[in-house]
């Protein structure tokens, strides 16, 4: 099979299309700048925001004033309309799907915000009973939901075969990919729409800010001086189909998926190792995938955060992959600001517009060279591009890779196996089953929960004898207990002396990196967070990876836990959370 590229939307700080993004791509004109929509007390932080009021993107995407929205659904209704559009044609248009071709599109939407800025503004109204129509929406799949309904009302849409959420920090959106890809290799949907959304909030800017990893001038990726990365906000997504419907159908096609990997870092929650470990494995892999030689790759759109941390490792793998034969690359977070959950799908479909207008993309404010780092890109340059690498690197040492290509490169197939079968199901239901499996020193720095799933992987693990070659979470609220205590304390604080620690430990993804790290584990790493459905999205991952013969085993964790803070929120709309700690290991029959 050969996965076509037939539509791709975005929005960011530099355009609200691809049309405007191109342009603002070949004049090197940034989008980062002074913060005047957020309301952050933090002004003097640049950022690169997309320059519209809530108000302003509601009557854009079409969506009525007065309908609860967040943030994150309306940048990703905007792009992902962009690319259903250029995929099929103008909703205003008679559509025909074809129902042998598109009688199946699953939706993967990566994001970690969700509704958080929806949460921030109704903290107040939610524990006097308030704007209870907003609550639900703080979940990410929720976010993901709003954008799923409202493309379904506008392009007459049959259901999705399948929405997933996953959200693995600054991966996500090319982890949606990923899956969206082998989706299509499996046989379960005939197109995929994938990507990412994810907006700026006061919790996420306040969090980075703490880790003391925000510049206060614009950045300056792979450069000597560089001091940290900007925040930015967007939404990216791609079409993918089967070359053959594609043909089929007389879509225009705009490049193709040549191959892809994720791995972890297993390092550390929020650093990356010295040697580039994680992203040296995720690049090799998806070069492996694609059948091609580092040689081969004309272009790398860097992770390129411009912290020294991650330049100066993203550096070693690089370095590690390419030798001294190194292709040109460039960060082009100086143009749009590290945009988080949804730089994944921004990234790669500036990607995708590289390829089709051969060119590759500046690296903005670039100018000392310094030992260890690799020299990017400084002006844009012309030239055709046959095969790029895009990097997305998340919390918790989520790495991925995805490359895409002009012509089309033949990927494997498979039919859909059956579950495979449990080894071992362990749920850990108090504190005292804890020990044996946590140390005393472990567990002062964990929450009891994750105490509690951090057992429960741990002796799935040990029972079953399974080293597992995955690690994938299914949540429906994340890391809830450290996400309320930096929520609260950056409101009642006023976004002043906050501590580092609950906003590390925050990210949906903190528990599958944990146990990943815990076990030196490099294997595929993800985390879903689709509401009630988190789990079967998990295992739609798995099964798909199994039925392609790329993993053999897994460790499945289920986990949420109550939190008074937010119990008492969920009160006001009759619901509650539970505490739910289970590992479960799989292991393919054959």
């Amino acid at each position: 099979m050969r996965i076509a590229i037939t539509g791709i939307g975005v929005v960011s700080a530099i355009g609200m299309n691809c049309a405007e993004t191109l342009q603002s791509l070949l004049d090197e004109r940034s989008g980062i700048g002074t913060m005047h929509i957020l309301g952050s007390r933090h002004t003097e932080l640049p950022v690169g925001e997309v320059p519209l009021s809530d108000a302003q993107l509601k009557q854009l995407a079409g969506i009525p004033a007065d309908e609860p929205m967040p943030r994150t659904s309306l940048l990703g209704i905007i792009a992902a309309r962009e690319a259903l559009q250029q995929a099929f044609g103008s909703p205003s248009s008679a559509f025909d799907f074809r129902p042998s071709t598109f009688d199946s599109i699953a939706f993967i939407s990566g994001t970690t915000v969700g509704g958080m800025d929806l949460t921030e503004q109704h903290w107040q109204d939610y524990h006097e009973g308030k704007a209870t129509e907003c609550i639900p929406l703080h979940e990410a799949g929720e976010s993901t939901n709003a954008i799923a309904r409202h493309l379904a009302f506008t392009f007459h849409l049959s259901p999705f075969t399948l929405i997933a959420t996953p959200s693995t920090a600054c991966s996500s959106a090319l982890n949606a990919i990923m899956l969206g890809a082998n989706l299509l290799r499996t046989g379960q949907t005939k197109a995929t729409l994938v990507g990412g959304a994810e907006s700026l909030s006061l919790f996420h800017l306040n969090g980075f800010n703490t880790l003391m990893i925000l510049d206060h001038e614009p950045c300056r990726p792979f450069d000597a001086t560089r001091n940290g990365l900007n925040l930015g906000e967007g939404a990216g997504y791609l079409l993918l189909e089967n070359e053959e419907d594609a043909i089929a159908r007389g879509a225009t096609i705009l490049g193709y998926i040549g191959g892809y990997a994720n791995t972890c870092d297993a390092y550390h929650q929020t650093a990356s190792s010295d040697n580039g470990e994680g992203a040296y494995l995720a690049m090799s892999k998806a070069l492996n995938m694609a059948g091609l030689q580092p040689a081969d790759i004309d272009y790398v759109n860097a992770h390129g955060t411009a912290t020294p941390n991650n330049d100066l490792s993203e550096s070693a793998a690089l370095r590690r992959v390419f030798g001294d034969k190194m292709p040109a690359v460039s960060s082009t977070k100086a143009f749009t600001g590290h945009t988080t959950s949804a730089s994944g799908g921004i990234e790669a479909v500036i990607c995708a517009l590289a390829i089709q207008h051969g060119f590759i993309p500046a690296n903005l404010n670039w100018s000392h060279t310094a030992e260890g780092l690799i020299q990017p890109v400084i002006h844009t340059g012309h030239r055709p591009l046959s095969h790029v690498l895009c990097n997305a690197f998340g919390f918790g040492g989520n790495e991925s890779s995805l490359i895409i290509s002009a012509k089309g490169i033949e990927l494997s197939e498979a039919t859909m196996i059956q579950l495979p079968n449990e080894q071992i199901n362990v749920q850990m239901v108090n504190d005292e089953m804890v020990n044996g499996f946590v140390s005393p020193a472990e567990a002062r720095r964990m929450t009891p929960q994750t105490r509690r799933i951090v057992a429960a992987a741990r002796r799935a693990i040990a029972e079953s004898g399974v080293t597992p070659e995955a690690i994938v979470c299914a949540t429906q609220w994340g890391c809830m207990a450290q996400s309320m205590q930096f929520l609260q304390d950056m409101l009642a604080r006023n976004e002043q002396q906050l501590k580092p620690t609950p906003f590390m430990q925050s990210t949906h993804n903190t528990v599958a990196s944990t146990i990943a790290i815990l076990t030196a584990n490099h294997g595929y790493n993800a985390t879903y967070s689709q509401g009630k459905q988190s789990l079967t999205c998990a295992m739609a991952d798995i099964r798909s990876q199994m039925s392609l013969g790329m993993i053999r085993s897994a460790l499945v964790l289920e986990f949420d836990e109550q939190v008074e803070a937010w119990d008492n929120v969920l009160g006001n709309i009759g619901d509650c959370t539970q505490n739910i700690a289970r590992a479960t290991i799989y292991k393919a029959n054959n």
